[in-house]
């Protein structure tokens, strides 16, 4: 039977979940049932064949390890308390937002809130089954780049609105000092963009800049 398809995301998992020996006999019950979330995540990735580059600790060296890396998809698999780690992230997220989906046993209100603060795109407590994995990163996946996509769109919107500040002012100095319409004011902006070869608003910020340095 073929493989279902899966999209080509290099994935990084940082695991918090200490090290035991699989022969050993004499786990506590909260140890077995990390270690076999563990195993779940792991198989449930490869079973949907996503690209696990690096599975690594959340140690002090994190964030030069994703650096160096450079993952589409960052997962944590957390025994507990994860909160040192989602605070290297939010380092990591300012200069390289991705998508990081939390798999944890904690589902402790202050985690949450840190998750979220750290750009956490699916935090999922207990439970975690092969079957569920696949499902739950494109859930993740889809969220991060609408949110994505809104963030960018929220930019423009805001670049756009300054930008026609910036025009409406250097056209009211046009009007001011020139005694022309808000038409011929604009116009006139116009014809000059076009002749330096300038965006209309790089062109308002020139007059502007020149109306304080003459006061």
């Amino acid at each position: 039977m073929s493989q279902p398809h899966a999209p080509n995301l290099k994935i990084v998992v940082i695991n918090t979940v200490t090290p035991v020996s699989e022969d050993t006999h004499d786990q506590d019950p909260a140890m077995q049932l990390q270690m076999a979330r563990s195993r779940a995540l792991r198989i449930g990735l490869l079973q949907a064949g996503y690209n696990i580059i690096a599975s690594i600790p959340g140690d002090m060296y994190l964030i030069d390890r994703l650096t160096q890396l450079q993952p589409d998809v960052i997962i944590i698999d957390a025994e507990s308390d994860a909160r040192d780690v989602l605070e290297e992230l939010v380092i990591v997220s300012r200069d390289a937002p991705r998508p990081i989906v939390l798999f944890t046993e904690d589902g402790n209100p202050s985690q949450l809130e840190a998750a979220m603060a750290a750009g956490v795109s699916a935090y999922v407590v207990a439970g975690l089954q092969v079957d569920r994995v696949k499902p739950v990163l494109e859930v993740a996946v889809a969220r991060f780049r609408a949110e994505q996509k809104l963030r960018s769109e929220l930019s423009d919107t805001k670049t756009k609105l300054a930008e026609r500040k910036t025009i409406e002012r250097a056209k009211g100095l046009l009007m001011e000092r020139h005694r022309l319409s808000e038409n011929d004011a604009y116009q006139k902006l116009r014809k000059q963009a076009m002749e330096k070869n300038l965006k209309l608003v790089d062109l308002a910020q020139r007059i502007l800049d020149v109306a304080d340095l003459l006061g």
